[in-house]
């Protein structure tokens, strides 16, 4: 994932160049929070860009000769990556307006059997969390975390965490060694995805020297099992976190005696206490600006809340002590993944949430081609409040969307009402990965293709993305069909009189009508084309390339 020097100037160029067509009379941004009309680019850090190859193979990780094999290893990408994009202006080209990164805290080191012991599957995504409170070797320093975060602030764009409550990770072989947890047979060394298991002793009960009875659920000598019901079952037979438990708790053993964490003993501090203590705490020293929230569903709704709460203060916190280094006085922003939810209204946004993701996006790709339907159901569902529905094309947890309709798939997500989240590579046609026969997930998680971007389908991103970041109207405005052929529609917003009219599939020379939405003589831009035109007789007249994107030319 290292750019090669000839590349890096490829792109570097690039972005300069594109960045000045794309503000070359373009109108300003129309006033409104974040929480109005959120632009979310999801980017899975270690897939990303290699920023310093140094980190590579921290606590002895290795890369895999063969792609069926090397699917599942950490593959390089860090948050001096990250910084790099920001730096050439990648984010700022799509619209983007917030990052959202794999959890960077501390994973655990080795691997485990992916899928049907079919390949060796690290914690490359950051969902097998072992020490909440120190960043990942892989991710870079904490100075890297800062200077990311710095630069994304100064232009305007909010950084996410990815956070989990409901589980931290596995006990694997690499870090049972490295905690000196004693529940290893000898010879591990030797062990191979078939035999893994076999240098394990299930029966130990040095397995309290881990996380401990009271800190979760593992099917372990000493530890309770997990349940039957969506908040104590153990997903993926992961440990489960007791965050429903009232009773005080203490540090665990290998946290206590592992020399670089920030862990401390917290008098009187649950274990709902304890993660939300080291969660928010990333917010207070660096001024992380939200969190998206992993399996909501298995974690008690109060908890969500708390976090919510803590988040709120914490990010307050640090405000008042960088104001300089703040995008603006808004709130901590919190973002929920709860299997299945859809774009409607949610019990979870009385628990903290502002907005959840919305699995029914992607599922509704049929009407993409005719999406009046769509495009007005949401909009009435989004009407009168603030954004709260995420929707997303493509995605780790369930598939890529069709690589060859990504220009229609694009323009549905990008034009549709509510938030967005844009997943890395879907602007550049990302091919599909290796896709494990046993785990087919795996395959939407590939190296971004910074070699070989589709040049026609980042253009239209890049359109798409910087009119929806100028337009708030296009988030939760007043909806209203215009016309059928072309089909065009209309999005007002009364608060800030923000309004723009859009049409699709128009073609050559076409008519646009904007009656009711732009008064005779007004000058209008194309912002796809970068044409003007005036109004005339309730419409204009101008060169249509498919889209048609009219906003107030100043």
């Amino acid at each position: 994932m290292t750019l090669r020097p000839s590349s890096h100037a490829f792109w570097l160029s690039l972005a300069l160049s594109g960045a000045g067509l794309l503000a070359q009379g373009a109108p300003a941004a129309v006033p409104g929070s974040f929480a109005d009309n959120p632009i979310v680019y999801f980017l899975m850090t270690d897939r990303f860009v290699n920023g310093d190859p140094s980190n590579d193979g921290s606590y002895g990780r290795k890369r895999e000769a063969l792609p069926k094999d090397d699917v599942a290893t950490f593959h390089g990408g860090d948050l001096k990556g990250v910084t790099q994009k920001l730096k050439e202006g990648w984010f700022k080209q799509l619209g983007v307006n917030a990052i959202w990164i794999t959890a960077p805290y501390e994973q655990i080191h080795g691997w485990v059997q992916g899928g049907k012991a079919e390949f060796k599957h690290y914690a490359y995504h950051g969902y097998y969390a072992l020490d909440y409170t120190v960043l990942d070797k892989n991710m870079g320093t904490p100075a890297d975390l800062k200077e990311m975060i710095d630069t994304a602030h100064a232009q305007g764009i909010r950084v996410l965490f990815d956070i989990v409550m409901n589980h931290p990770g596995y006990l694997d072989l690499q870090t049972a060694q490295d905690l000196k947890v004693d529940v290893l047979f000898s010879g591990v060394e030797k062990a191979t995805l078939r035999s893994y298991h076999n240098y394990i002793d299930y029966n130990s009960f040095k397995f309290a020297d881990w996380w401990g009875r009271d800190w979760v659920r593992a099917g372990l000598p000493g530890y309770i099992d997990g349940g039957r019901d969506d908040l104590t079952m153990q997903l993926a037979y992961l440990p489960d976190f007791r965050t429903e438990s009232k009773e005080a708790v203490k540090l665990p053993k290998f946290l206590k005696e592992k020399a670089d964490t920030r862990a401390v003993d917290l008098p009187g501090t649950t274990v709902r206490g304890y993660l939300i203590h080291w969660l928010t705490d990333w917010v207070r020293t660096y001024g992380v600006d939200g969190f998206r929230c992993d399996t909501v569903k298995h974690v008690e709704p109060e908890a969500w809340a708390q976090l919510k709460a803590e988040g709120v203060k914490a990010l307050a916190e640090w405000k008042a002590a960088n104001p300089a280094s703040k995008i603006d006085d808004a709130p901590f922003w919190m973002v929920g993944e709860y299997w299945g939810v859809g774009p409607a209204l949610h019990k979870m946004h009385s628990f903290g949430f502002d907005a959840m993701i919305n699995f029914d996006f992607q599922n509704d790709e049929g009407e993409f081609a005719k999406p009046e339907k769509l495009f007005a159901s949401y909009a009435k569902l989004q009407a009168g409040m603030p954004v709260h529905m995420l929707n997303y094309l493509s995605s780790h947890d369930t598939k890529l969307f069709d690589r060859a309709r990504l220009v229609e798939g694009g323009a549905a997500l990008l034009l549709a009402p509510g938030g967005v989240q844009i997943f890395y590579g879907d602007e550049t046609a990302r091919p599909v990965g290796y896709e494990p026969r046993t785990d087919y997930q795996q395959g939407t998680r590939s190296d971004m293709n910074w070699s070989a971007p589709d040049a026609k389908v980042l253009a239209h991103w890049r359109k798409l993305g910087t009119f929806r970041s100028r337009h708030l109207a296009l988030a939760k405005g007043v909806h209203k069909q215009l016309g059928s052929s072309p089909y065009t529609f209309s999005r007002t917003d009364a608060a800030t009189g923000d309004s723009v009219v859009v049409a699709m599939g128009a073609k050559g020379e076409a008519t646009i009508p904007v009656t009711g939405v732009f008064k005779d003589g007004e000058s209008l831009r194309d912002a796809y084309t970068g044409r003007t035109a005036t109004v005339a007789g309730g419409a204009v007249k101008l060169q249509a390339e498919t889209y048609v994107l009219l906003e107030r030319a100043n």
